[in-house]
């Protein structure tokens, strides 16, 4: 079990890690989530002993490793740009850490080589032990890197972005491995990533920074269901977020019109999300009581597994609706086609004037 307690590191006195408290369990897969600058590398930097933080520590089961160089602390880190030795083979390269660590190094060659082989088979790459690093793919490389942490039998391991340089199929079946090698290994996995939907996919719960502080901690579920902020809803990429204000008991927000939440005095803004939108075509009508916009046809994106459709309001901004191909045929609409696009009042979120979630009981009351 790792904990942080109070972390906080700034750099030029200004703030890149706040005050943050984390509870890290064994045997956990935890996803950190944040945009460009939020803090996510430097505190992975900090974890691994790479950056001094200026206040708080870091427990390592009972002991304090704030101070502990590097190598001394028990952790293993992955790298997005793999940082393998290119003169070296793919075994020689897994090896190396095993037999040039500075505590307890292995020099039994047989024994080095039986956990090299070991680990390999773990990760898939049995048969490349004689290839040089430049002879294999990207993905490959991700998995060396991998490899040579996970064979020091680490406490914890540290990945920063380690599928942001594959690409999108790669990612996906790495996206699975990885899960699938922590659960056979039982280590702590700590993933770094600016990608919600691996946050989400990968994590046993996911932390949410931003500007250095963890501003939601739960399960992916829960976050995306029910994000604690504005912020953070923006950070998922999965909701049309409409600012406004309440005027006589109803939020409005340009042509929108909701009734307000019990118990709510003051909204800034209410969220959609993509999949939860209906397009009704021309001379078609909104269910009685459902919120409504007008809307004209922009574009659309297939993306696989789903398309999705972009609409412009009357006030120039866009709204988003997202179809699922497991549920639903692809619609086709005309460029500049008008459009009606309405919702469940049980699927919007409310924030208060601070921007923070209204509780979801309350906000689904009002429906």
């Amino acid at each position: 079990m790792m904990e942080l307690i109070g972390l906080s590191k700034s750099f030029d006195s200004k703030p890149a890690i706040v005050d943050l408290s984390l509870r890290v369990e064994d045997d956990e897969y935890l996803t950190l989530l944040g945009p460009s600058g939020s803090g996510k590398s430097t505190l992975l930097r900090v974890l691994a002993g790479l950056e001094r933080p200026e206040a708080g520590r870091i427990m390592l089961g009972d002991q304090d490793i704030t101070a502990r160089p590097t190598h001394l602390r028990g952790l293993g880190i992955v790298q997005q740009n793999y940082a393998l030795f290119p003169h070296m083979t793919v075994e020689e390269n897994v090896g190396f850490g095993l037999a040039h660590r500075a505590q307890d190094p292995v020099t039994d060659t047989a024994e080095v080589a039986r956990r090299v082989a070991q680990t390999l088979e773990l990760v898939g790459l049995l048969g490349l032990e004689r290839r040089m690093v430049g002879q294999i793919s990207g993905g490959q490389k991700q998995r060396v890197s991998l490899a040579r942490t996970l064979i020091t039998e680490p406490k914890v391991c540290l990945l920063d972005e380690p599928l942001g340089a594959l690409d999108a199929n790669l990612r996906e079946r790495m996206t699975v491995e990885l899960r699938k090698i922590r659960k056979a290994l039982g280590v702590t996995f700590f993933h770094v990533t600016g990608n919600e939907s691996e946050a989400i996919a990968m994590g046993d719960r996911m932390i949410v920074l931003d500007e250095g502080r963890a501003i939601q901690i739960a399960e992916p579920d829960t976050v995306f269901d029910a994000p604690a902020t504005v912020r953070v809803a923006r950070f998922l990429n999965a909701y049309n977020l409409l600012r406004g204000s309440v005027q006589g008991g109803t939020f409005e927000s340009g042509e929108v019109r909701m009734p307000v939440p019990s118990g709510a005095q003051s909204l800034s803004c209410a969220a959609v999300r993509y999949d939860a939108v209906r397009v009704l075509r021309s001379g078609a009508e909104a269910e009685a009581g459902a919120p409504a916009l007008h809307a004209t046809f922009v574009a659309s994106e297939f993306m696989g597994s789903k398309v999705v459709y972009f609409f412009r309001m009357a006030d120039g901004g866009m709204f988003e609706v997202e179809r699922h191909l497991s549920s639903s045929d692809p619609e086709t609409y005309g460029e500049g086609e008008h459009v009606t696009l309405s919702w469940r009042m049980q699927d919007v979120l409310f924030f208060d004037a601070n921007g923070d979630l209204i509780e979801l009981a309350q906000a689904k009351g009002a429906a």
